[in-house]
């Protein structure tokens, strides 16, 4: 028996340089809903410390799962995906028909982003981009 039962993944926060940067990217491009911020300022180093102050981020609502941004990260740090801890994070959409929509918009609002991929051995295909941060986001669709 395991020592911990958890039944699903409850929230994820990712580290930012900018949180009025990435908070217009994940509403603009991801169409994310806040559902919760700071009422401090990021700035203030005893809001970017406490957690009842969301240190000074915000929390969006997604099908599922809370997704927070925490504003603590130094302003000229980029995220690299081989060092130890998170590799992408990847969002569910509804079809492969979709994917290719979707890279249609990224290339018209000039977002880097690659192919739509197909991973035949898995059952889905994906579209990757990257936030401003540099954080590799995907987006997959069962095949």
């Amino acid at each position: 028996m395991a020592l911990i039962n958890p039944r699903a993944l409850h929230h994820l926060r990712i580290t930012v340089t900018d949180l009025a940067r990435s908070r217009a990217f994940y509403e603009g491009v991801l169409g994310f809903t806040v559902v919760a911020e700071s009422p401090g300022d990021p700035a203030d180093p005893v809001v970017r410390n406490d957690p009842d102050q969301l240190y000074g981020g915000v929390l969006f609502q997604t099908e599922g799962l809370l997704f927070g941004l925490r504003p603590v990260a130094d302003p000229d740090d980029r995220f690299v995906s081989e060092r130890v801890g998170l590799d992408h994070l990847s969002f569910l959409v509804d079809s492969v028909g979709e994917l290719s929509a979707v890279a249609e918009r990224l290339e018209e609002a000039g977002i880097e982003h690659g192919e739509v991929k197909e991973l035949n051995n898995f059952g889905l295909s994906i579209l990757s981009f990257s936030d401003p941060d540099g954080i590799h986001l995907e987006l997959t669709a069962a095949l």
